[in-house]
């Protein structure tokens, strides 16, 4: 019974990507086009190099492009007319590699039809992205094999699966040790009734199948994965007053979070961490997530999870980690672990994120919505 109702919403969510919407502004919630941070020059520019009509195409609900991309191998999961794709091919450059999944024929199309056009626009020999037709939870089925990816993103498409737990549990198997899934999704504050959960524009909309936040932590420790960590967090609007009054007093967030699998070693200490300005476009500064921030060269101490994430990810080259108490050589400043709560509630971060857009001035609080990056 259940496949045959997994089916059906598969089915519908097709006919609302391929048929119903045909560009960003036939949306009818802020869902796909939420406001994300500041977007770093070099990303703004790659995604300026993305053809005017995968652009179009795009339904997004937050920018998935995290740090440290070169030479990386990366997975978009339901990764439609490719803009994504194509900006983080030029990121990774000659040497990595991107490939996009989507179930969608009418959207994998569109996004083959301007390889070759990208390809020459960045002065590539060869094609460094790929697209492939088929279901973000039987990736094998599409013939992606174990620990092949460096980095899983996904932008606003695990909602629209019924089966959440399938979809991470692909994640975790070809993601290689160390990596991360950096995913922005839609969150609910409640459980969902089932009328929310089937109408068919809501569904279509990514509301219906929006996940119960804390549900998240719940999946990502049951897969093996560490505890998610928050990045940004914003409200969802809808602009339709016959659904508003259907979802009742549910609230809805577009939220970033990253979810790192570790190899398995030996229990990490706390340390002090000093992060070497060496990320393009970080040079400065490392907003890592909602809770830490590292500056060029200042001592931060860091938690034992935290710790274990940048000795054995990809961030490994940018930091060096000693245990506390150690010297480290250092011209910067030194911040402590404080006693304070870690954020991990994205209604209470995008509660904070609004306080500080209304305290702010017009221009300082408008942030990048996504759609308009392009």
């Amino acid at each position: 019974m259940a496949t045959t109702r997994d089916a059906e919403i598969r089915k519908d969510v097709q006919t609302y990507y391929g048929q119903v919407l045909k560009k960003s502004a036939d949306l009818q919630t802020n869902a796909c086009v939420t406001a994300a941070r500041p977007v770093p020059k070099h990303i703004r520019e790659a995604l300026q190099n993305v053809n005017e009509e995968v652009s179009l195409r795009y339904y997004g609900c937050g920018l998935v492009i995290p740090e440290c991309l070169e030479n990386c191998w990366i997975l978009d999961l339901g990764s439609g007319s490719g803009r994504d794709c194509y900006a983080l091919s030029q990121l990774v450059g000659e040497k990595g590699h991107v490939t996009g999944i989507d179930m969608t024929e009418g959207q994998v199309e569109v996004a083959n039809k301007y390889i070759e056009y990208h390809m020459e626009k960045y002065g590539f020999q060869a094609p460094n992205v790929t697209f492939i037709h088929g279901y973000i939870e039987k990736l094998g089925e599409a013939g992606i094999k174990n620990e092949s990816y460096d980095i899983v993103i996904s932008n606003c498409v695990i909602n629209l699966v019924p089966d959440k737990q399938q979809v991470l549990q692909e994640v975790y198997r070809v993601l290689k040790h160390g990596g991360e899934l950096y995913f922005s999704d839609v969150y609910a504050s409640l459980e969902l009734p089932e009328e929310v959960r089937t109408h068919k524009v809501l569904r279509g909309e990514c509301l219906g199948g929006a996940l119960y936040w804390k549900d998240l932590a719940i999946l990502a420790q049951k897969i093996g994965f560490c505890p998610p960590r928050l990045v940004t967090a914003n409200f969802i609007t809808v602009q339709n007053k016959e659904l508003e009054n259907m979802i009742g007093d549910c609230r809805f967030v577009s939220a970033t979070f990253r979810l790192f699998k570790l190899p398995k070693t030996g229990p990490t200490k706390r340390c002090q961490v000093i992060y070497n300005g060496g990320i393009t476009g970080h040079e400065k500064e490392l907003i890592f997530d909602a809770n830490f921030t590292f500056k060029k060269d200042e001592t931060v101490e860091v938690d034992e999870e935290t710790a274990a994430i940048l000795k054995n990810s990809r961030f490994a080259q940018d930091f060096l980690i000693r245990p506390i108490g150690e010297k480290l050589p250092t011209c910067g400043g030194y911040t402590a672990l404080e006693a304070k709560d870690i954020i991990k509630d994205p209604f209470k971060l995008a509660e904070g994120s609004d306080s500080a857009k209304s305290r702010s001035p017009p221009e300082a609080a408008s942030g990048c919505a996504t759609e308009k990056c392009c």
